[in-house]
């Protein structure tokens, strides 16, 4: 993950370095900016980002010596290895770019169909026209605006308000061209056929499909650890790519991993068994409420969200991954991604399976503006790479054609979320692991219950309904504190339309 800020028109050089200032922190190993007729690009890189390139590299960032189309971009390409194959593409410095420009020079406009798995937001252009795009999911965060007949792009909403307030986010699933017209280019299916399939047959190609999504997209040139919750999800990413440390360093080198709690979480309790299971190298993280208060200014300003059930996740990222870039670590391995594709989410039980499907649709959708913003801002406010491997194109349109039973089980007079992908691994998993209840990484880590308490103390009913009158969209005495402190850094115009709220507090 890095960052990126492009100008396109009128924009003048300055106005983009300083969206680029903005978000030094997603790439402070190194950044350029490429000036090209009517476009200006500029992109920053984190160490992990680089990989084997430096300063001396052969290819500069923001743009490519000898070519006329140039490129900024932030992303994974999961199956790039088999495009890269195909096209004859050779390895080395910035292969994701020189694959997506080659695919541009090709098939234009058309180049985003062969990219659809993937995570991306880019900017192209041969500095008469552009191609500016954003996955299908909305991963890879954003944001566009408008100042004197000029277009602007950035990672981070933040980058835009530097030189315009006319901002808006980069709809997901959608390429704009130089005239700043929206087109979609892909779409999650409205109802996808469910396959005959049994739960056996489903295990092995899950496995199969999650193994090879670990293997193309982690390595261990850089320092690598895994982000552990104790949770289903992170617990199956760092046994995987535990398994795949040995084999990278020949067993000299294990996994670190990193877990957080306010107190003595749940998490932290459960991160602890698995690290012994795994034998991880673990670090733990225990903090107080008065440390995470003390934190949730940056991370608002960084999140860019008030939404309290994000922030509160957010807040443990935050701290954790600081925590682990303090150990020197480069990149973090999250469990990101799993509740929405394999229907984790509690309140998806009180849906029939006959409308889980279209229900799952629904959560999908709010990835672009929420939950996606957790994952991208938490470490790259840090300058950590975070990999993710259950994201995956392949993964998700496989579990969207899986019986709706495999995903929320019947038993009993309840149900088992994530049962399918619960049987793939109580093998190789801890069975208070393997079969643990679904909580959120705020439930878990121990602030969901502490946060909304002391908020409600905070302020009073008085000025909570006086604010509401001005404010509808708050929801509750501790999302105002949170809009309070993003109205202060955003104001209340245009950069509010940006935010996303999840279904409940």
């Amino acid at each position: 993950m890095s960052g990126l800020a492009a100008g396109f028109g009128a924009a003048c050089r300055e106005d983009v370095q300083a969206m680029l200032d903005k978000i030094a922190h997603r790439g402070p190993a190194w950044s350029g900016i490429c000036e090209h007729q009517r476009a200006t690009l500029a992109q920053n890189y984190c160490r992990a980002d680089m990989g084997a390139c430096n300063e001396g590299g052969e290819v500069a960032p923001a743009g490519f010596e000898g070519e006329s189309r140039k490129i900024c971009y932030d992303g994974q390409i999961g199956d790039g290895a088999r495009l890269a194959d195909d096209l004859d593409i050779p390895g080395g410095p910035w292969w994701d770019e020189r694959l997506l420009l080659h695919l541009y020079r090709l098939h234009g406009p058309d180049m985003l169909g062969f990219v659809r798995g993937a995570i991306f937001a880019f900017v192209i252009s041969d500095g008469d026209s552009l191609l500016a795009a954003r996955d299908v999911l909305g991963i890879k965060t954003l944001f566009y605006g408008r100042k004197n007949g000029a277009l602007y792009f950035a990672s981070e909403l933040k980058s835009i308000l530097a030189v315009t307030d006319d901002v808006y986010e980069f709809p997901a699933g959608h390429f704009m061209d130089g005239d700043g017209r929206l087109t979609r280019f892909a779409d999650l299916p409205k109802s996808p056929r469910i396959a005959d399939i049994e739960p056996t047959e489903a295990v092995r190609e899950i496995k199969e499909i999650i193994w090879n999504s670990v293997r193309s997209s982690v390595d261990f040139s850089t320092p690598t650890a895994g982000l552990l919750s104790g949770g289903l999800d992170s617990s199956v990413v760092c046994c995987l790519a535990s398994r795949l440390c040995e084999d990278w360093t020949g067993g000299k080198t294990r996994l670190k991993t990193f877990a957080i709690g306010l107190g003595e979480s749940e998490d932290i309790q459960n991160a602890r068994l698995m690290a012994d299971h795994i034998g991880s190298e673990h670090h733990e993280l225990i903090v107080d409420l008065d440390r995470v208060l003390e934190a949730l200014p940056e991370v608002i300003y960084y999140l860019e969200s008030f939404d309290p059930s994000l922030v509160r996740s957010a807040v443990s990222n935050y701290l954790i991954s600081r925590h682990a870039r303090e150990h020197g670590i480069d990149q973090l391995l999250s469990g990101e991604g799993g509740d929405e594709i394999f229907c984790g989410y509690t309140y998806l039980k009180d849906f029939p399976p006959e409308e889980l499907a279209a229900e799952q649709l629904k959560c999908l959708g709010y990835l672009h503006n929420n939950a996606s913003l957790r994952l991208d801002r938490m470490n790259q406010c840090h300058s950590v790479r975070v990999v993710a491997p259950l994201i995956s194109g392949k993964l998700l349109d496989y579990a969207l054609h899986l019986p709706p039973e495999y995903k929320q089980k019947p038993e009993g007079d309840g149900k088992i979320e994530k049962w399918i992908f619960r049987k793939a691994y109580e093998s190789v998993l801890p069975d208070a692991i393997a079969w643990r209840g679904k909580q959120e990484f705020s439930q878990g880590s121990g602030s969901a219950g502490v946060l909304p308490a002391h908020f409600e103390g905070a302020i009073s009913d008085e000025e909570f309904a006086h604010a509401r009158r001005e404010h509808p969209l708050v929801r509750s005495k501790e999302e105002l504190y949170y809009f309070r402190i993003f109205a202060e850094n955003f104001g209340t115009d245009r950069a509010v339309d940006t935010v996303g709220q999840w279904v409940s507090l």
